[in-house]
């Protein structure tokens, strides 16, 4: 255990005059009594300036062997490491070997031409549209940590991808395949892993000791934290078999994770500074906001400037923030997944602690229009995003209107709804209303279309049935219709989910979004298989 305090005036700028050290550290420990000494644990790190002001482990590294955890003790990053793999791709620019602006072919020829070139920034800013490899395996029934997957299977998985989720630069949309595909430029334009490109150029200069990647999960890591999940019998492991990396695998610390802060933000990454490239927003196609930088969001909260990324990778769990006005770096990594639900009421802790409540006062609340019964009833019904192909039901209950996975909706006109009193709105437009607008606050739109009603008879869904292939996921499937369930089970026995209907041929099923397509003659063909990072999979009907 390791807990630094190196003077109260330093500590005092940023915690409230009232507020005393001893008041800080029990509030610290208060927030951290979950992590029991015999049991996963976590680590943090506050930092000013690249001064550690207060650095602890809790709970245990390796239960098997009833080892403690420290603040030595190496423990996975999850995405938090995409920074590092950005950091690597804008040293080799300036190093003149490659451009953000290139079309990302002209190092990884096997990718198909999409008619639309795909660049490095829109890469590394997720706006590239390549479906997320991890996602694709797991519809063949082998997701994340199932396999032993490598780089080259994320390049081979994309590679045989006959579409993209959207046009470049015109969509947000986080997709792994970015930071794989970036490691594996790393090494055919420098010659060298990004695990010894980044040693070489990024952790032994940043002073970080403690830091590697996983690019071997079988080799020896001296001081490695296992990792840990929970269920109904108890913990078991849960670690990251694989060789991927550079999407994360990063092997390191809080405390390391703080030194690298202080090491970019003082100018330090690069023959000069590459901090404004690191923080550089591009704005979407549509000239909307999109708030990921170089493996960083850049954005606020309680007022203040916020640099950030968590990051989540088996058991693993991380969060890493700066707040660039204060100088204060915070760091948290966990090698258990057991708090996921609660996982941000414990950075919300932190924040309040160590960030000053800055914001705005809020508005009033806008006062609730009036709308009458009658024409709240035409907005029910099912309606399909024109992007992701997700469907939401709106319906009436008690004179309110609500949609599934969102709650009610505030009436602000006869037809314009709001969630809550943010500014995220949707306008239903059209007589009868055929469509609807939906404005996130960042400005994005997303159109949706109104749905005819699903036919649910017995009849009507044996016509789904049948056995289904897809080449980009290069796996079968089979839909069956037993005891009024429609289910589709992959072949080999690998998983199976429940299919239900929502509108006219389309479902839900395993999170995701399924459409059947019909022939001229009305017989079922295909359909399109969506989930959240790999959007229209086809799967063609072989056999019914």
């Amino acid at each position: 255990m390791k807990q630094l305090l190196l003077s109260f005036s330093l500590f005092i700028n940023i915690i409230s005059f009232s507020q005393t050290w001893q008041d800080t550290l029990t509030r610290i420990e208060k927030a951290f009594e979950r992590y029991k000494p015999t049991l996963p644990g976590a680590q943090i790190c506050i930092a000013r300036k690249g001064t550690i002001l207060f650095s602890k482990a809790y709970g245990m590294a390796d239960m098997e062997h009833n080892v403690s955890l420290n603040t030595e003790s190496r423990i996975e990053a999850g995405s938090v490491s995409k920074q590092f793999t950005a950091a690597a791709i804008l040293l080799l620019e300036q190093d003149g070997k490659l451009s953000l602006n290139d079309n990302v072919r002209k190092y990884i020829p096997e990718l198909p031409d999409y008619g639309t070139p795909i660049t490095l920034r829109h890469m590394m800013q997720h706006t590239s549209g390549l479906k997320d490899w991890g996602a694709v395996g797991g519809m063949a029934g082998w997701p994340r940590s199932s396999k032993t997957y490598n780089n080259e299977d994320a390049l081979y998985i994309a590679s045989i991808q006959k579409s993209l989720n959207h046009v470049p630069g015109a969509e947000f949309l986080y997709s792994n395949t970015n930071y794989n595909l970036f490691a594996v430029i790393v090494e055919r334009v420098s010659g060298l892993s990004l695990a010894d490109f980044t040693s070489k150029r990024i952790f032994e200069p940043a002073g970080m000791t403690h830091t590697e990647w996983r690019a071997n999960y079988r080799k020896i890591v001296p001081n490695r934290a296992i990792a840990y999940s929970k269920d109904g019998t108890g913990y078991y492991t849960n670690m990251p078999n694989e060789y991927v990396y550079g999407n994360g695998g990063l092997l390191t610390t809080a405390e390391d994770l703080v030194k690298w802060n202080d090491y970019y933000q003082s100018g330090k990454l690069g023959s000069h500074s590459l901090l404004p490239k690191q923080l550089a927003l591009t704005a979407l196609t549509g000239g909307h906001k999109n708030a990921y930088a170089a493996g960083l969001f850049i954005t606020e909260k309680r007022g203040w400037s916020l640099i950030t990324h968590d990051g989540a990778t088996a058991g693993y769990r991380c969060n890493l923030d700066y707040y660039p006005s204060m100088g204060l770096s915070m760091a948290w990594i966990s090698n258990s997944s057991e708090f996921d639900n609660d996982n941000g009421a414990l950075i919300a802790s932190l924040t309040d602690i160590f960030i000053p409540d800055n914001s705005k006062k809020p508005s009033d609340p806008q006062p609730a229009y009036a709308i009458a019964p009658a024409l709240l009833s035409t907005y029910e019904g099912w309606y399909r995003s024109s992007r992701s192909n997700n469907a939401f039901r709106f319906y009436v209950k008690d004179n309110k209107l609500l949609v599934t996975g969102v709650g009610e909706l505030i009436p602000r006109a006869d037809n314009k709804f709001s969630i809550g009193n943010s500014a995220n709105i949707y306008t239903f437009t059209g007589q009868p209303q055929k469509e609807l607008l939906f404005i996130r606050e960042l400005g994005d739109s997303i159109y949706f279309s109104r749905q005819d009603s699903a036919i649910v008879t017995a009849q009507a869904m044996k016509e789904y049935t049948g056995t289904y292939y897809s080449d980009e996921v290069e796996a079968s499937n089979k839909i069956e219709y037993k005891n009024d369930v429609l289910t589709l089970t992959l072949m080999g026995g690998r998983g199976s989910m429940t299919l239900a209907p929502t509108s006219k041929d389309a479902f839900t099923g395993g999170g995701g979004a399924l459409i059947f397509e019909r022939d001229k003659k009305g017989e079922i063909i295909s359909y399109s298989y969506s989930i959240a990072r790999a959007r229209n999979m086809i799967f063609r009907r072989t056999a019914k």
